[in-house]
């Protein structure tokens, strides 16, 4: 019998669902490890920046598929949008049985405020850009291919896993500027509006960090994503962690085996049945 954990909240960001870059098994061998009372998935769930018919795999479905049923069992799911799925924000506001979608989200913890947006608000690049932000992701989705190409190859020889496009962004002194300020700009902005909290993704940074100025202060925190850091926000007992799958992994949690031998069609099948069982409830 698989024991799961229970928590309060679990909040992911950046999966990037459809693309090459996306972990989708090592996500639902986390999915599969807990049992939280809401699950928020802070933008770029499903990349329809790069969206294709011609990729989008099993595993990936399977994801889709592991978040109806949560919200079937009773979790409650707030799809927060981000930039790569923004043409979900027309649907703002809207929700069926336990799933809703927004664009922001105020929570009040424990007599304390948490504010959650995805955080592409923020991006200058994507404001000023978006063509230029688009062929961007796109050479960002080419080296977490060529990535998985040189890490097959570490893992054969026993290696550990290597991330070229952190090496590039960590190398880069205009990447690790715009982090900083990006990270400086939103939590000048939680503490002016007196949030406790301020939780957000986007950039692919997982961190939780303390911050002060004259005004006042918050905790920022970052839940990472599910392309290169394979990252979670988790709180329970009045905390907050993050939630790394490559030192927390639990072991007796594999994939979704339940549905290993299933055809995409069956699977597609699956689905429908959910959501059908939902607009009788």
């Amino acid at each position: 019998m698989k024991i799961k954990r229970k928590i309060e909240i679990a909040v992911i960001s950046d999966v990037h669902l459809g693309t090459y870059g996306c972990h989708a098994k090592q996500l639902l061998t986390y999915l599969n490890s807990i049992t939280p009372k809401k699950l928020i998935l802070n933008g770029d769930i499903i990349d329809v920046w790069q969206f294709s018919k011609r990729y989008f795999p099993k595993s990936h479905l399977k994801v889709i598929k592991k978040i109806m049923d949560m919200a079937a069992d009773g979790v409650e799911i707030i799809y927060i949008t981000g930039n790569h799925d923004e043409m979900l924000r027309k649907f703002s506001g809207t929700s069926i049985g336990n799933i809703s979608i927004v664009d922001k989200l105020v929570l009040e913890l424990h007599g304390k405020k948490a504010w959650f947006f995805h955080g592409d608000v923020f991006d200058v690049s994507i404001q000023n850009a978006k063509w230029l932000a688009k062929l961007g992701g796109y050479g960002y989705d080419l080296l977490t291919l060529l990535n998985r190409g040189v890490n097959w190859y570490l893992e054969k020889r026993g290696k550990e896993r290597y991330s070229l496009s952190k090496k590039v962004k960590n190398g880069v002194k205009g990447a690790i500027k715009y982090i900083d300020d990006y990270e400086k700009t939103i939590s000048d902005l939680a503490i002016e509006n007196g949030y406790d909290y301020v939780i957000c993704g986007h950039i692919h940074q997982p961190k939780m960090e303390y911050i002060e100025n004259k005004y006042g202060k918050t905790v920022y925190l970052n839940s990472g994503d599910w392309v290169e850091n394979f990252t979670a926000l988790e709180y329970q007992f009045k905390r907050w962690k993050i939630y790394n799958y490559s030192n927390d992994k639990l072991a007796p949690f594999y994939p979704d085996e339940e549905f290993e031998d299933k055809e995409i069609k069956d699977l597609i099948a699956a689905i429908t049945i959910v959501e059908q069982q939902k607009k009788k409830s």
